[in-house]
């Protein structure tokens, strides 16, 4: 399998490298236009913040080209949020894919009484599971989380998680698939959901 990774500044790689090798999956880590335009897959990793994230994307012509990828793209973390048109974080216009918007827990809002950490750190439940991606994944299944923005619900959401209030926590349009939690730091269930991408 020809599988590559969006090399640019947010990216979470090196972990993301060592979940992959656990499968027995080699990849290449790559900023190469045409070389991400032919593999067979791809993994668009981040971390950090949104708009850091889009403007070391931009430097290097790099949004563009994921939005004319045709092949299973599996956006993780903010490479899930990136997807998406708008995030709150310092006002950032994404790449647009996901037609809905990305924003900030805020706490005294959702549980004025028993106020909510932000940023969420630690495991959570996922549950309403579609698509492929989960297959064999059962329903509430723990997934590992560290973010303190979120993405609202929407039409294309395929996984969904509570904190404080619902939000979508995996989402699929097309051949985009992303999650928001860290499938390289969720165990087994992580690796399952790695697998299926790589199955699809």
């Amino acid at each position: 399998m020809n599988l590559a990774i969006v090399k640019y500044n947010a990216g979470n790689i090196q972990s993301v490298l060592f979940a992959l090798e656990r499968l027995g999956i080699n990849a290449k880590v790559t900023d190469d236009k045409e070389e991400l335009l032919s593999a067979d897959k791809v993994i668009f990793p981040g971390v950090g913040a949104a708009r850091s994230a889009m403007d070391s994307l931009k430097e290097k012509g790099l949004d563009k080209v994921i939005q004319q990828l045709q092949q299973p793209v599996l956006g993780i973390c903010v490479g899930m949020q990136l997807l998406f048109e708008h995030s709150e974080e310092s006002d950032t216009e994404c790449l647009g894919i996901i037609p809905a918007k990305v924003k900030l827990f805020q706490s005294e809002i959702i549980s004025p009484d028993i106020p909510i950490k932000v940023p969420q750190i630690g495991w959570n439940n996922l549950y309403n599971l579609k698509t492929n991606l989960f297959k064999d994944v059962p329903e509430q299944s723990f997934v590992y989380y560290v973010h303190s923005y979120y993405a609202e619900m929407n039409p294309y959401c395929i996984g969904t998680s509570d904190y404080g209030i619902e939000y979508c926590g995996a989402v699929q349009k097309v051949n985009f698939y992303g999650v928001q939690f860290h499938t390289e730091k969720s165990a087994l269930v992580g690796e399952k959901i790695l697998k299926n991408f790589l199955e699809l």
